[in-house]
């Protein structure tokens, strides 16, 4: 009708049977799958089985790399949680991580946590399905209520000549703690 088409799927996607679409057979360090390849195998899929051409690409690095359109309020968490790592580093905190603690009320607020590594590796938390609409195609006011004050600011960074520019870090390094060298 339109002459074509636009397909978003989540690396996530499963057959009936509950196998990933696009599992490696490859496993992480706690066991789970590893995904990746989704967006060729429905490629491929749409060109075997309709014949049709196709142009697929991936978003997962433009969300991580995409600091010049970040949030204020991403920006201050981001900002406090790194002073909090540092903080807890240099006292000698150990298996522990800074989190960020939602406040209660109707007000967003939010301060810094610690949260144990035992409590929170390998742990998955998932979306609550009354955020998602019946449709699955949106979300529902439940999450853009949720969801609005971490989006809430502008943060742009300083720009020259068209390009953001962002902090040089000098990178000094500190003194060793561990006596003898290990492999991860």
């Amino acid at each position: 009708r339109c002459g074509y088409c636009v397909v978003v799927a989540s690396e996530g996607a499963q057959y009936k049977d509950g196998r990933f679409l696009a599992e490696s057979g490859l496993k992480d360090a706690f066991g789970h799958s590893q995904l990746g390849g989704l967006a060729p195998f429905l490629a491929a899929l749409v060109k075997d089985e309709l014949g049709y051409k196709y142009h697929w690409a991936v978003a997962d690095y433009l969300q991580r790399s995409a600091r010049h359109i970040a949030s204020q309020t991403d920006v201050d968490q981001a900002y406090a949680l790194g002073r909090a790592a540092v903080e807890f580093a240099l006292r000698g905190d150990n298996a522990v991580m800074p989190c960020i603690v939602r406040g209660k009320g109707k007000r967003y607020s939010w301060s810094i946590g610690e949260a144990r590594l035992q409590d929170v590796a390998n742990v998955e938390k998932k979306m609550p399905r009354n955020y998602i609409t019946r449709d699955g195609f949106g979300i529902t006011e439940a999450a853009r209520e949720y969801l609005a004050p971490l989006v809430a600011g502008e943060a742009y960074p300083p720009y020259r000549n068209g390009l953001p520019q962002y902090v040089r870090l000098k990178n000094v390094a500190v003194p060793r703690k561990l006596k003898k060298r290990f492999e991860v």
